[in-house]
């Protein structure tokens, strides 16, 4: 089985954010595998485990130099090999942008399963996974919290989440599927693993090489724009109503309408 982990390194959760000029100010951030991504690399790793002999798993990913760094990381939790997709031509492309790239470079090697994160915890638009499946002409499910194969390993069940409860849905491979929470408990890098990471190949690849046209395909054709990010207002402090109920339904009343200006 061939299995491609599409993975994104993202701007870590626990970091303080500032604006500059309307956008996040990176600099100086520290930047980690994007935590749905990691479930991800998890699930093909334990799909290889399972049968070694057969199963080869390659990362892929689009982004600038630092994001070796995150193929990296995949490659010492277990993956093969990596992909890397560098090229100025890629910079500020919307999501359709960056799955339409992945769909040509993938569209050129052999797969049975695509893993995505469930979405990137950076922008949380959930919308390359779904976009590159279709652009790959394969079927999808997201939020998967459990994935088998069949014994010829043709056909998945896949358990998806879904409001209230979870449901289960069989589907043929090729299969594209992204990741939830609870699929599995991503490993820590072994020093092992990090010292065999260092000698696994990254294969390089700009817009040329996977036939990206950045005339009709890139960031001039976003569908989706950011004009300008700002920080939600800063909330005054709440206010605690005293007195019998009469006189603070009162105080709410007047402070809904003199401050908040509600009613």
């Amino acid at each position: 089985m061939n299995i491609i982990v599409c993975v994104k390194q993202v701007i870590d959760t626990g970091a303080a954010l500032s604006l500059k000029e309307g956008a996040v100010d990176t600099e100086g951030l520290p930047r980690v595998l994007n935590p749905y991504d990691e479930f991800a690399v998890e699930e093909a790793v334990r799909i290889r485990e399972q049968s070694p002999e057969d199963t080869t798993v390659t990362l892929i990913s689009l982004g600038p130099d630092r994001f070796k760094d995150t193929l990296r990381k995949g490659m010492a939790m277990g993956a093969d090999r990596a992909i890397h997709l560098l090229d100025p031509a890629f910079e500020g492309l919307d999501c359709l942008g960056v799955a339409t790239a992945l769909s040509k470079a993938i569209g050129t090697l052999e797969y049975d399963l695509i893993l995505c994160g469930r979405q990137a915890v950076d922008d949380d638009m959930a919308q390359v996974g779904p976009a590159l499946a279709v652009l790959l002409g394969i079927p999808f499910v997201t939020v998967v919290t459990k994935l088998s194969f069949s014994d010829d390993r043709q056909q998945a069940e896949v358990t998806r989440q879904i409001e209230g409860g979870s449901e289960i849905i069989e589907a043929p491979l090729p299969l594209l599927i992204t990741c939830q929470k609870g699929l599995n408990e991503p490993r820590l890098p072994s020093l092992k693993g990090i010292m065999a990471a260092k000698k696994k190949e990254i294969t390089i690849l700009d817009a040329a090489a996977i036939g990206f046209d950045v005339d009709s395909m890139g960031a001039a054709t976003n569908r989706v724009r950011e004009t300008v990010l700002e920080l939600p207002p800063v909330r005054k402090k709440g206010i605690i109503l005293e007195g019998d109920p009469e006189a603070a339904c009162s105080q709410l009343v007047q402070a809904l309408r003199d401050e908040a200006k509600v009613i």
